[in-house]
């Protein structure tokens, strides 16, 4: 009896047997359709998303870099996947299903916006397993996790940590500015979430350390900057996992140090303490931030360095 031929389905370059591949022109083509059917199908969450982040920018403005960091972490593996196998894997109907279920769930019934954006992830990672298989998958899980930092966060969540945030960064810029006070001649006083600053002169500037300060949007911008470095730089998950617990405290020492600075602006301009200055002040801070957690990574690769086995 003659044997069947066995055809190997790969997604490196085109061979004599046959194949589909993500990067081959048929995979091109079919990831194109796919892209524009998963866009149709989640486009009013997509405006919903790009409206507010682009009204609340300087709270939820990261969301628009997230997706661009998330496509360069499938692009510079690319190499790797296309040695990968691909193949249908059917259980991949599960996630794929569950997802738009949710999704529409979210729409009718549970009407939340961070609902419908969670079960457009998953739909996205049950279209991926479905069609490429578990290989490939472990390949740009992180990737397609990545996106949830793009996600708004619900008004209830966000209330329930940004009163205890406030409080830090209250207390936190009271102690900061009472131990400058001296060198610049203020004084400073606490009252509730409100600082109130008297300048040599007698005037005295309130200043109130509003949601826009309490520090939880920033935690969820540092906490994308941690992932992003976390997922750029290192290989190790322990080493992941150490930058991401970094991430919190660095975030809320920021923040402190933001209102400090909005303290000390408002001797000069009582005016920059607000408006603007919270996007500004907000931004440059993810300046340093972001060299502390690459100073963590030369760390933590330090660490990684077995001295024995070094080169003579």
């Amino acid at each position: 009896m003659a044997e069947s031929p066995n055809i190997t389905v790969r997604t490196g370059a085109a061979s004599e047997e046959g194949h589909i591949g993500p990067f081959t022109r048929v995979g091109v083509i079919m990831g194109t359709v796919l892209a524009l059917a998963f866009l149709g199908l989640f486009y009013r969450w997509f405006v919903v998303q790009g409206r507010w982040s682009w009204n609340f920018i300087e709270d939820w403005g990261h969301a628009f870099v997230i997706p661009a960091i998330s496509g360069y972490l499938v692009w510079r593996q690319r190499d790797e996947i296309a040695k990968l196998p691909v193949r249908v894997f059917w259980p991949g109907l599960a996630p794929l299903l569950l997802g738009i279920a949710t999704y529409f769930a979210g729409i009718v019934t549970i009407q939340n916006h961070m609902v419908q954006g969670f079960a457009m992830i998953l739909t996205l990672f049950g279209i991926v397993l479905l069609l490429t298989g578990p290989a490939v998958m472990r390949r740009v899980f992180l990737a397609i996790a990545y996106l949830g930092f793009g996600i708004t966060l619900a008004e209830r969540i966000m209330l329930a940590i940004t009163f205890k945030l406030k409080l830090i960064a209250s207390q936190g810029s009271w102690i900061l500015l009472s131990i400058m006070g001296p060198l610049f001649g203020y004084s400073v006083e606490l009252n509730g979430n409100t600082l109130f600053i008297q300048k040599s002169t007698g005037d005295v500037i309130p200043l109130n350390v509003a949601d826009a300060c309490s520090g939880m949007r920033m935690v969820v911008a540092f906490y994308a900057l941690a992932g992003a470095v976390a997922l750029l730089s290192t290989q190790q998950w322990w080493q992941r996992i150490a930058i991401m617990l970094v991430a919190g405290p660095v975030a809320v020492a920021m923040n402190v140090f933001r209102v400090a600075v909005l303290g000390w602006l408002s001797l000069v301009d009582p005016n920059l303490a607000s408006g603007d200055a919270h996007m500004v002040i907000g931004t440059l801070l993810l300046i340093p931030s972001l060299l502390l957690f690459m100073g963590l990574v030369w760390v933590l690769n330090r660490l990684e360095q077995d001295p024995e086995g070094a080169t003579t």
